[in-house]
């Protein structure tokens, strides 16, 4: 045995953010059984392929982290009932289909860790997938009779469409800056995390306050999530990543650490980014993170992720204590706390 397995300090945070998320996420190991058991009936179709690329998609890993979401806050707010189950599966089939186009729009070949499916299938079958994924989300939440969870979801992937066509045109583009930025990852990422916790307390007949403040929080948890995710593109473990360090930058992303150390260079560093952001330029990877360590633009981004989940724990804290509030309050520090 070797007793120094454990003596990197890496090694030992990202074990015990681990450690934290498998605890938040035992709270509603129940609940999440049947929405997996769910997900798995609902995905099932005459079409071959279409069973082959979302099971594997969606049996592929990943956090299951708006479902979770969820099913927490619904905890959270005493819901008695089952609908939870169900809009938590919608959430993962909208998601999910997200996942499908964005690999597709990215030219992306890897997804958390293994082949994306449109490297497997090709483009058009990933495209067409996630369409069936998307319209398979929309039969669902019918199944739940209530229309202000259908305006709140419509709304959503509305928000989340405009969201991807605001990051093509930032993409490449260096004059791209925080605040255009910050509105690209509030629609793209941020809005369906907002919908999961703001649908609990529409299905709990919570008061307008309540809904407002579960609907804030799963935002700044959003923004939480994304904004670490920026700083994992430049300091992950690859292989707890699940993708290349510096994918963002290949793929022409400007996100906060490049727009932020762009922002605070000039002469020729200024050059080097904003080459590096027009061309995608991955074999500048070295000389990028150089100029984003000196610009302090890593320490920058997460202190504003740590402001966002902030916000999110402000905006719980009037709940009743118990377990699910606790959980809550612990997923917006696991935000930025992990190192995957």
């Amino acid at each position: 045995m070797n007793n120094h397995a454990i003596s990197d300090p890496g090694a030992a945070d990202l074990r015990d953010s681990r450690e934290v998320f498998a605890g938040i996420r035992r709270l509603v190991d129940g609940e999440a059984a049947a929405v997996d058991s769910l997900i798995l009936r609902e995905l099932h179709s005459d079409v071959v392929l279409i069973n082959q690329i979302g099971q594997y998609i969606v049996g592929s890993g990943g956090k299951r982290l708006r479902p979770m979401l969820h099913l927490l806050s619904a905890k959270a707010l005493g819901y008695p009932g089952d609908h939870h189950i169900t809009l938590a599966a919608v959430i993962e089939f909208i998601h999910t289909a997200t996942l499908l186009h964005d690999d597709v729009v990215d030219e992306s070949a890897l997804r958390r860790g293994q082949d994306s499916a449109n490297a497997l299938w090709g483009n058009s079958a990933s495209v067409l997938v996630g369409d069936y994924l998307y319209s398979r989300s929309f039969e669902l939440m019918v199944r739940v009779q209530d229309m202000r969870v259908m305006d709140i979801l419509s709304r959503t992937t509305t928000a989340i469409a405009e969201g991807e066509v605001l990051q093509l045109l930032n993409c490449n583009n260096p004059a791209t800056d925080e605040g255009r930025y910050l509105d690209v990852i509030s629609r793209k990422t941020a809005i369906l995390f907002s919908a999961a916790a703001q649908l609990a307390a529409v299905l709990a007949g919570s008061s307008h306050a309540v809904e407002e403040s579960l609907k804030n929080y799963g935002t700044y948890l959003g923004i939480a999530f994304q904004l670490k995710d920026d700083v994992l593109d430049y300091k992950a473990d690859p292989e707890e990543w699940g993708k290349n360090l510096g994918d963002d930058l290949a793929e022409g992303k400007p996100t906060l650490p490049l727009i932020y150390a762009l922002s605070q260079s000039s002469g020729a560093e200024a050059e080097l980014l904003r080459q590096a952001i027009e061309h995608g330029e991955r074999e500048h990877f070295k000389k990028v993170y150089a100029v984003i360590e000196s610009t302090d633009a890593i320490s920058y981004t997460e202190r504003r992720a740590r402001d966002a989940a902030n916000k999110a724990i402000e905006q719980v804290t009037h709940l009743p204590e118990s377990g699910y509030k606790d959980a809550l309050i612990a997923l917006a520090r696991f935000a930025v706390d992990r190192g995957y």
